[in-house]
């Protein structure tokens, strides 16, 4: 097949050569479970797992014991957000999170609102911002968790988790962090930002699907969050099942090799993405969403005002690989929710691109799908001159 210059990694990454080669062995001859103790199949990959611990652990400035093992960035997420409600009813049913959040933490907090939580659901700036004094001012003496995204996963708007995780530590409240689309991509420490939770995702940093972790920190009470999947204790009794011991080999993999280039890579994007973002401006009626003061290196999100957005993605994709919003979001036609949040209006949140970056991104891709996108706008404007 001849696929289209891909710049969707914000929806998912290849896996690196590396991370699958270090990965076969235990699809094959290191085959054991991790919890088999009585001989050395079982020995040897609980070994396997306990190494990739360390190293997820490392990437974040985390400690081992921290990281718990999931079946991707959702479980983590459900993890965190039911855990904490399920051992916190004695204190407390309020949570607050914010307007752009994705989709597994509103709608997970939204059915923990009709089980009888109150929630409280922030507004976004223009610029995807959030007012801290009104965060500061809507938690109250009920309040259980604050669930904020580090990065977002459509404009990366990166947001000052840190500040937030202070100002709930002050009033007792646990501080949990999507950090999806930042780990691996930025540096991420769980110590400097002050979380008490935070949930990351293999696939999106070149490793394998179907394996994700969640941090809790083990100096709170948090740490002993009510699991969610229950039957046969493993993970510390935090989440049962027999663990994925390729995919979390992967995983770990994946993690060490994040923290020895993610600083390099991080400068190659940033420099590929300012250039592309710099054409894709000057066509008449483009605008860029969200802060450029504060951003994943390898994002951008463009709008084109007045032209029909199915058409644009059509067309666009024909040569190019991209999304309008989230992957998680895409099976639907309606408008993302994180731009309508951000003041944009349905059609033209509709006429967006979101442009991500990765390994594989060369300049010539660049300058292929500058052009494209271009000559795609350009034929759009023609048609619907009215509209624009």
């Amino acid at each position: 097949m001849n696929y289209p210059i891909y710049m969707d990694y914000n929806a998912t990454t290849p896996c690196h050569p590396a991370v699958l080669q270090e990965m076969l062995p235990y699809f094959s001859e290191h085959f054991g479970n991790p919890s088999s103790g009585q001989h050395p199949y079982g020995w040897v990959a609980e070994e396997a797992v306990e190494t990739a611990r360390e190293q997820v652990a490392a990437l974040i400035g985390a400690s081992a014991k921290e990281i718990v093992f999931t079946s991707g960035a959702t479980e983590a997420i459900n993890l965190a957000l039911r855990g904490v409600v399920a051992r916190s009813k004695a204190k407390g049913k309020h949570l607050i999170t914010f307007a752009t959040e994705h989709k597994a933490v509103l709608d997970t907090l939204r059915i923990l609102e009709n089980q009888g939580c109150s929630l409280t659901v922030l507004p976004s700036r223009p610029d995807g911002s959030v007012s801290l004094e009104l965060l500061e001012k809507s938690i109250t003496a009920d309040t259980i968790l604050i669930a904020g995204m580090l990065a977002n996963n459509e404009t990366g708007y990166i947001h000052p988790i840190r500040t937030m995780a202070e100002i709930a530590r002050k009033r007792g409240v646990l501080f949990f962090a999507d950090a999806v689309q930042a780990v691996g991509k930025i540096p991420v420490d769980v110590r400097e930002l002050g979380v008490d939770l935070l949930a990351l995702s293999g696939h999106k940093m070149y490793g394998p699907k179907g394996v994700g972790a969640l941090f809790l920190r083990k100096s709170d009470p948090v740490f002993g969050l009510e699991a969610q999947i229950t039957g046969g204790g493993q993970e510390t009794g935090r989440r049962s099942g027999t663990l994925n011991v390729p995919g979390i080999v992967g995983l770990g993999k994946a993690s060490e090799i994040a923290h020895q280039e993610m600083d390099a890579e991080a400068v190659r994007l940033k420099r590929l993405r300012d250039s592309l973002q710099h054409d894709l401006l000057k066509i008449d009626g483009a605008r860029s969403n969200g802060s450029t003061d504060s951003r994943l290196p390898h994002v951008c999100n463009i709008s084109f005002r007045g032209i029909p957005g199915k058409q644009l993605l059509l067309r666009i994709n024909k040569k190019l690989a991209v999304s309008s919003g989230s992957a998680c979001s895409s099976i639907s036609d309606k408008p993302s929710h994180v731009l309508l949040a951000m003041g944009l209006d349905s059609q033209t949140a509709l006429a967006t691109l979101r442009l991500s970056l990765g390994r594989r991104t060369t300049r010539a891709d660049v300058e292929r799908a500058s052009s494209h996108i271009r000559e795609t706008v350009h034929k759009l404007m023609e048609r619907s001159p009215s509209e624009h």
